[in-house]
């Protein structure tokens, strides 16, 4: 008899019982990001599986969009600062049968991705200053 789907919230609390560094509102968020990589890479309709470095995407990209330039100070809050973070999670969820997973996938394909401080700060900067940052940092 199979069993009974385990609810997000229960996932969260027996994610953080193993794993305390990060927030419960992390976890809402990587889901948040999921759903927002899944419509991006694959279209419309059921949530489909992305790659971890799809998955960097969505993170960037909803975390732009619903907290502007607060984004990296609240990722921080969380105890996300970088890929690694969101893979952990991620990986979390996967124990807790909530996330599930494809053969093949690793908690490795969430390294690398991008640097958080200037994903999350260089989009307001003003123009002259971002250029000269992208400048010392290439």
């Amino acid at each position: 008899m199979p069993s009974e789907p385990i609810s997000f919230e229960d996932a969260v609390e027996s994610a953080i019982e193993r794993d305390a560094r990060y927030q419960p509102e992390a976890y809402a968020f990587v889901r948040d990001a999921l759903h927002v990589a899944s419509k991006k890479f694959r279209g419309e309709g059921d949530d489909q599986h992305v790659t971890g470095q799809e998955l960097l995407e969505g993170v960037r990209e909803h975390a732009l969009r619903e907290f502007g330039p607060m984004a990296l100070f609240l990722l921080r809050e969380w105890g996300i600062t970088r890929g690694e973070d969101v893979g952990a999670i991620v990986y979390n969820l996967i124990e807790c049968s909530y996330f599930g997973k494809n053969d093949g996938d690793s908690i490795e394909d969430f390294a690398g991705g991008y640097d958080f401080e200037q994903a999350f700060t260089q989009p307001f900067l003003p123009v002259a200053r971002a250029e000269q940052k992208q400048k010392t940092n290439s």
